[in-house]
């Protein structure tokens, strides 16, 4: 389950980027070829969060982008929905861009005005 780690990453990302002050809430764009499980991570957030007292309580929104193909053989635009299969939906070549899907970024955060939490536990 590679979402736990991926938590735990954006885990000290927001740590570190809230500057002593309670995180209420971290947004995050996933791209669907990114081949992670919105569910599974939220859930491993609230599992990583739980003995964070910064972070403790705070959610995990996160917008899934879809895949989007730019076709340099005709042109067309494919948006990917199921299995990842990386070909024009006119053409059928494989000679694509991918426009969008590849994302994975933590898009804002909120946090507490002032501290909110104490520091030794």
């Amino acid at each position: 389950m590679h979402e736990l780690s991926l938590c735990r990453s954006i885990a000290g990302i927001a740590t570190r980027a809230a500057g002593g002050r309670r995180v209420e809430r971290v947004q995050l764009d996933v791209g669907h070829l990114r081949q992670v499980v919105p569910e599974t991570l939220v859930y491993c957030w609230g599992v990583v969060c739980e003995q964070t007292p910064q972070l403790a309580g705070s959610r995990l929104d996160v917008t899934s982008i879809p895949a989007v193909l730019d076709c340099r053989r005709c042109g067309a635009e494919t948006t990917l929905t199921g299995l990842p299969i990386i070909v024009c939906s006119a053409c059928g070549t494989n000679d694509v861009a991918v426009r969008s899907g590849e994302e994975f970024l933590v898009r804002s955060m909120d946090v507490a005005t002032t501290e909110g939490y104490d520091r030794d536990g």
